[in-house]
């Protein structure tokens, strides 16, 4: 179906949505991009500040269990060695045998 340029133009206008424009002066328009950086680092700023709090609730939890890990392996080493020795003894033992 043919349809001439005044149908194109007249049913598009009438249809599709139309877009606002603003006008607005040139102090307006460096106040609002004053604004967005303004909101932009306000952002990032914080960002940052919720990055640092994780982070130093990982160590300190990473240091906590590295504390509880050290603790542990020294109450198992003096256990380890008695183990180890009664094997031995045992071992002798059982090649007197």
């Amino acid at each position: 179906m043919y349809t001439s340029l005044f149908d194109t133009v007249l049913f598009d206008s009438f249809f599709s949505p139309m877009r606002t424009v603003y006008v607005v002066s040139d102090s307006q328009l460096e106040e609002i991009k004053r604004k967005q950086r303004q909101e932009e680092l306000d952002n990032l700023e914080a960002s940052r500040k919720r990055l640092e709090e994780s982070y130093q609730s990982r160590i300190k939890i990473i240091d906590e269990r590295e504390h509880e890990l050290q603790e542990e392996l020294k109450a198992l080493a003096p256990g380890e060695k008695k183990t180890k020795l009664a094997a031995e003894k045992t071992e002798k033992c059982a090649v007197k045998a």
